[in-house]
């Protein structure tokens, strides 16, 4: 670098004319042209960070995933984009490399690194993988997006050869993160064959497409193909009111299997390899109470409970139930909500790049876990949703606000996965923290304001409660059970010791 400013100012190197030496302007010419060539560029930008929550929020969205499907995939990309900025030594975190389950020790640099770059590159790579049956304007813009990061950096003043090295760094990541991905369990779920248990006290969908459609298109009845220009647009030059409802599927096996409302989701989801948690029985709740219509039976007495809750419900319940319901496609699932709530985070907290990507990898991967602990035990103890026990026992005109959710009752998804998703948030941004919740403005909601991120967790929690969706007990133990999920991520070692 000293050498081209040199050569720009026509001046000879003075390792090449060594009698120049003694020329005291060219010395002091030489001095600072090094000093500027060696100044090491700025941190990162955390906006960097918050650019790929919020892309892959928009993925989720458009590609149609059901909530566990889209939390797998946040949290591989979180642990990517993670172990990119780790590699930096400035940024003070410390690898997951051996404290996830399975994932073995990480490549190491032989250079420095810059972390971004790094993070840039594992990322795009790690995504373009988990999307390789999406949409191709999702991976371009997962390129597109790799790429503006990478420029911006070496503008900011990354050396060529860090540059290079990050590269080079961020794709050994990526390939050691898809090999420990690819043995995680996704893909043989896939291929099982679900048989839903038989008997008047075992869950039954009662979801129906027409129910759905108003909200989405179906991502099976509906096709797309390479001669569709619509399959090349760019996501980025799209507006998301068309991109919702203009971007049709083909349906196939595929390794992004759209939310299909007639169809039991992910029934095997509880045996996949969780990330920091044991297995799916970690955590587990206690058993839901046993089937019964018997007037005063315990269950009986739940479902009444629940019946009086909802007899009336005020516009503002029922506001709280549409603001939370997260379906697919509308609001990107309710995991991607909270992730959306870190996201918001980044700059109302003033987050360093290291403190945001630490926030987005602890999230997701508490996220994840919560979905497969709370899909075992749905599928174990396989409850009948209210609208199947109250059209049966005190009610047969009931109907849910919003169509109930094609998987058993207990526990609630929405409250497992808000328990732990809180538990990091509490931790590693406050829990004092008063916000406004602008998620769904974009589909319509207003922004709604919360005292602390707990007060939005149990806002959520009872939302399921107003919409139709869960009893009660669902509701407490499923807090109980994200909460102690979020817990066990926390024992993980981010920060290197002082």
């Amino acid at each position: 670098a000293a050498a081209a400013i040199l050569h720009s100012l026509r001046i000879p190197h003075p390792l090449t004319a060594h009698h120049t030496m003694r020329t005291p302007r060219l010395v002091a010419l030489t001095l600072i042209a090094v000093a500027a060539c060696s100044k090491p560029a700025p941190a990162p930008d955390p906006q960097f960070v918050a650019q790929w929550m919020r892309s892959s929020l928009s993925f989720v969205r458009s590609e149609r995933l059901g909530p566990p499907v889209a939390s797998r995939i946040s949290a591989y990309a979180g642990v990517a984009l993670y172990e990119g900025y780790a590699a930096d030594a400035a940024s003070g975190l410390t690898s997951l490399g051996g404290q996830l389950n399975g994932l073995p020790a990480l490549p190491a640099s032989a250079a420095p690194v810059d972390g971004a770059i790094a993070a840039a590159e594992a990322e795009r790579l790690v995504l373009d993988s988990l999307f390789r049956d999406g949409f191709a304007s999702t991976r371009r813009t997962i390129d597109s997006l790799a790429r503006a990061q990478v420029e911006a950096r070496v503008a900011a003043g990354v050396s060529a050869p860090t540059r290079d090295a990050s590269v080079t760094h961020g794709q050994a990541l990526a390939a050691a993160i898809l090999g420990w991905a690819e043995k995680d369990g996704f893909f043989e779920q896939l291929t099982k064959v679900w048989t839903p248990p038989v008997g008047r006290d075992k869950w039954v969908n009662t979801a129906t497409p027409d129910q759905y459609v108003p909200l989405m298109i179906s991502g099976e009845t509906d096709l797309v193909r390479p001669s569709n220009p619509n399959a090349a647009m760019e996501l980025e030059r799209a507006g998301e009111r068309f991109v919702f409802t203009n971007r049709p599927k083909e349906a196939k096996p595929t390794t992004l299997p759209v939310f299909n409302p007639v169809k039991p989701t992910a029934p095997f989801w509880g045996e996949l390899r969780p990330f920091v948690i044991k297995d799916g029985d970690e955590c587990a709740p206690p058993a839901p109470p046993e089937y019964s219509e018997k007037p005063g039976s315990a269950f009986w007495k739940m479902g009444k409970e629940f019946f009086d809750s909802i007899s009336v419900l005020t516009p503002e319940k029922k506001q709280v139930a549409l603001f939370w319901a997260d379906n697919p496609v509308a609001t990107g699932t309710p995991g991607f909500h909270w992730v959306s709530v870190a996201n918001q985070m980044v700059s109302r907290r003033n987050l360093r790049a290291d403190q945001a990507v630490e926030l987005y990898a602890l999230m997701s991967m508490s996220i994840a876990d919560a979905f497969i602990g709370c899909w075992k035990e749905k599928y174990r103890s396989n409850v009948v949703r209210p609208v199947t026990y109250l059209q049966r026992v005190f009610d047969k005109n009931y109907q849910s606000v919003f169509p109930t959710p094609p998987f058993p009752e207990y526990t609630s998804g929405h409250s497992v996965q808000s328990g732990a998703a809180v538990a990091v948030l509490e931790r590693l941004v406050g829990d004092t923290i008063s916000f406004i919740d602008s998620t769904q403005v974009d589909v319509g909601q207003p922004p709604r304001p919360f005292a602390s991120f707990r007060a939005a967790r149990d806002e959520v929690a009872v939302s399921r409660l107003y919409g139709g969706a869960h009893y009660l007990p669902a509701i407490v133990d499923g807090v109980t059970q994200g909460t102690c999920i979020g817990t066990r991520i926390l024992q993980l070692q981010t920060r290197q010791a002082p």
